[in-house]
């Protein structure tokens, strides 16, 4: 059985109520503009010619994105200080008694998930409410999901359970830091690179 602790989203079930990214934030007590939780819209498609009529191909999708507590995070990599180190379970953290808020860890992940507090002068980043699982619970933001479209467990419970799509569009290919997360694809679910939508809400997230 693997230790790693991954997060599973359902892309055919995200709403994009960002109740789980409210979670997040009522449950870190995070200041104006941290979003340790962010939810993406993904968005795409057009009015397609067909013989006389004109049919619609439009789409929209949604991603909950977190730190993805990956297999092989980029951010312990290259952080000077040591702030930055994974549990035996794989929770990445940050040691804020370390963090040096030199950022090096920001700069370096592909999905943004470390992000520098300037009043703490520290970094900090989704710790996937290990206070909570070490109590039995579930992180905020799956225990908020209206829609359930949030789970977590071992990572592989989760591919047995869901498959292994780990890059949806619009997130990088998981080839970079093997992320510890699983989706539930949407119908219209394009893989990273492409170029058949973009992101609706840039400044959200």
């Amino acid at each position: 059985m693997s230790s790693q602790l991954a997060f599973h989203v359902d892309l055919s079930s995200c709403t994009g109520c960002k109740a789980c990214q409210m979670a997040c934030i009522d449950k870190n007590d995070l200041e104006l503009g941290q979003r340790w939780r962010r939810v993406y819209e993904f968005t795409g498609g057009d009015w397609v010619k067909m013989g006389n009529a004109y049919i619609n191909s439009v789409f929209t999708y949604f991603t909950s994105v977190s730190c993805q507590h990956c297999e092989d995070p980029i951010c312990v990599n290259v952080c000077p200080s040591g702030a930055m180190h994974k549990r035996e379970d794989g929770i990445v953290l940050v040691d804020t008694q370390k963090c040096l808020g030199c950022r090096y860890c920001e700069w370096a992940c592909p999905y943004g998930s470390p992000q520098y507090n300037p009043t703490l002068g520290k970094m900090g980043k989704c710790n996937f409410c290990y206070d909570l699982i070490d109590a039995g619970g579930k992180p905020a933001c799956v225990e908020a999901c209206p829609m359930r479209a949030l789970d977590f467990g071992p990572l592989d419970e989760m591919v047995a359970r869901y498959g292994d799509l780990r890059d949806p569009a619009p997130l990088p290919i998981s080839s970079i830091t093997h992320p510890s997360v699983i989706f539930t694809p949407h119908r219209n679910t394009y893989p990273a690179g492409s170029n058949e939508g973009q992101i609706a809400n840039k400044e959200e997230v």
